[in-house]
């Protein structure tokens, strides 16, 4: 499922997949954080509120709050009392933290091979394999 979400200035692609395996939240909390890494998001730029979010992805409000306390606690937003959720840098300040698009694309196929259970040695073998098939 292909969805559109609106932030101050712009339409930002939000991709949620069903039937990918991965769980929603986690499909919502990479994009965002890749969102916000990659500078499509600027810092103060104001997110969609959780319920606004939840209605035009179609996915369940406790899934988007899930999301939101959980990046909120790695840094990359900060909720403001009766004025909405902004984004943030405070992740930047943790130096294991992506600090560009290609490391947040990294660490998210790190955490996905993890959550799967691929040992590290695995993992690395994996990229090496894949590398060398697509200059073949």
């Amino acid at each position: 499922m292909w969805e559109s979400v609106t932030t101050n200035t712009e339409t930002v692609q939000i991709t949620i997949d069903e039937n990918s395996g991965i769980p929603i939240w986690l499909q919502l909390r990479n994009r965002l954080i890749y969102l916000i890494t990659s500078g499509s998001y600027a810092v103060g730029d104001k997110l969609p509120t959780m319920r606004e979010m939840a209605v035009e992805l179609g996915i369940n409000y406790n899934t988007v709050s899930k999301v939101y306390q959980d990046i909120e606690r790695d840094g990359y937003i900060v909720s403001k009392r009766g004025r909405g959720t902004f984004v943030h840098d405070g992740y930047r300040a943790d130096g294991e933290s992506a600090c560009n698009a290609a490391d947040s694309l990294a660490d998210s196929f790190i955490q996905q091979c993890r959550e799967l259970g691929v040992p590290r040695r695995d993992i690395m073998e994996l990229v090496e394999r894949r590398l060398r098939a697509t200059e073949g």
